[in-house]
């Protein structure tokens, strides 16, 4: 057993640890309400996007950032968002096993990494992916549109731009935790591009458990006032709004994910310091005995 003094040590050590978890707990639970807060406040039009490109889908074929592409090169690009920190359980495990599984699952497939987040960036060059580009900076606790848009742009110019050029990308798709609770957050691989009304379908009824029955069947419909004003304002701005719901939604994941770690080392801080008080007082109470023992002894030989 160890010394009294060691123990005493380690009490104090571990004591330290869960104050500062403590207190990463609460930053994160004041972090999390807010990103709670905004991702919710933000989810109902990220869905009702969704919902109208699903109706008209029909009806704007001949843009490529819907309708996609007439030939496949097997070329995806893919983003993958993550934490610039640690310390937040299994939140960037989940993503980074996503990823792996979707490109053991599709070795036929040639994909490029953008990476959201430090983590992601540190993954994808350790484990040899082809890094396109990386844009850790936007990864931030506060998230406004305006750090968006440079990466939804660039992802709508890799995607339209080499369509012209038929070096596309058959589809961009984004790696990323959703939302659910406090508790309990999704590793997905949400389309990005192009809005395909299939893949619209099934993430609303797989993700967000959203009924689909009430979609209209796909039509035509006028569009007003033009084709070239939809690609050129409408759809760069729908674009950026989605993604600025994933990195919310991401963003609420991490700070989500944090809290529960953070509570889990403290609650595991606690139990240990109680142990620890344990064996120091039987410790303490064995050196007590062992020093009432020889004073007894002392006095019994000086009788004899």
């Amino acid at each position: 057993m160890a010394s009294g003094k060691e123990i005493k040590a380690r009490i104090k050590s571990v004591t330290n640890t869960k104050k500062i978890t403590r207190a990463m707990e609460l930053i994160s639970t004041v972090k999390m309400k807010k990103a709670q807060e905004w991702v919710l406040s933000s989810r109902p039009f990220a869905i009702a996007s969704l919902r109208i490109f699903a109706n008209v889908s029909e009806s704007l074929q001949d843009i490529p950032s819907i309708g996609g592409h007439t030939h496949t090169t097997k070329q995806e690009l893919q983003v993958v968002i993550s934490s610039n920190k640690g310390l937040c359980g299994g939140y960037n495990v989940n993503t980074f096993k996503k990823v792996a599984q979707y490109k053991k699952d599709h070795q036929d497939i040639t994909i490029d990494y953008i990476t959201i987040g430090k983590k992601a960036r540190e993954f994808i060059l350790r484990t040899g992916g082809n890094l396109v580009a990386d844009f850790s900076d936007v990864m931030k606790d506060t998230i406004e549109i305006q750090d968006v848009k440079p990466v939804s742009s660039m992802l709508r110019e890799l995607f339209t731009k080499q369509a012209f050029e038929k070096l596309n990308y058959d589809a961009i798709k984004v790696v990323h935790s959703y939302y659910i609770s406090a508790i309990n957050q999704k590793a997905i691989v949400k389309q990005f591009l192009p809005l395909s009304r299939a893949d619209i379908v099934e993430f609303l009824n797989e993700v967000v458990g959203q009924d689909t029955s009430t979609l209209s069947e796909p039509q035509k419909y006028t569009i007003e006032p033009d084709t070239e004003t939809i690609v050129n304002e409408v759809i760069p701005m729908i674009l950026s709004m989605l993604l600025y719901e994933i990195l919310l939604e991401s963003k609420a994941s991490e700070h989500s994910s944090r809290m529960v770690a953070m509570k889990n080392a403290k609650d595991s801080a606690t139990k240990k310091v109680s142990a620890l008080t344990l064996s120091y007082n039987k410790a303490r109470q064995a050196s007590i005995t062992k020093e009432v023992s020889e004073i007894v002894s002392g006095v019994e030989s000086m009788k004899e």
